[in-house]
């Protein structure tokens, strides 16, 4: 859906520009769905979480590229969104220093990068439909 404004109203919004803990759902090759809290930013396009390409979430992106992302309000659990989308970049963090950006963000402050860096990447996902209440 390159191209495709999605509306964000305020309180959608709100969700992504918060550092709360998402779940992340992705297809395992079995055709089973595996569902992982994530650190997650928002740069006003795309959602972008910091993996390693060793992990099995890693592999079953790269066999299917759909995703749901599942937000729960911290002061409303009844209230929540969710974002379906797919997987469109992966982008090389060698320096680990997106994790550094999202483990600040996380109210975690400190420069250090991780000692898995090497291997870290960014993930992309787009944001193709919203639902939530």
């Amino acid at each position: 859906m390159d191209g495709v404004t999605i509306d964000l109203a305020e309180a959608r919004r709100r969700f992504l520009d918060l550092p709360i803990y998402a779940a992340l759902g992705t297809v395992r090759p079995d055709g089973t769905p595996q569902v992982n809290p994530m650190w997650f930013s928002y740069d006003g396009e795309h959602i972008r979480f910091t993996h390693l390409r060793t992990r099995a979430k890693f592999r079953n992106l790269q066999a299917n590229a759909g995703m749901a992302l599942s937000l729960l309000d911290p002061e409303d659990p009844f209230s929540y969104l969710e974002v379906r989308g797919r997987l469109v970049d992966v982008v090389d963090d060698p320096t680990g220093a997106f994790y550094v950006e999202l483990q600040n963000r996380y109210g975690n402050p400190s420069t250090v990068p991780p000692p898995d860096a090497a291997d870290r990447v960014i993930l992309l996902m787009s944001v193709d439909r919203l639902l939530g209440q």
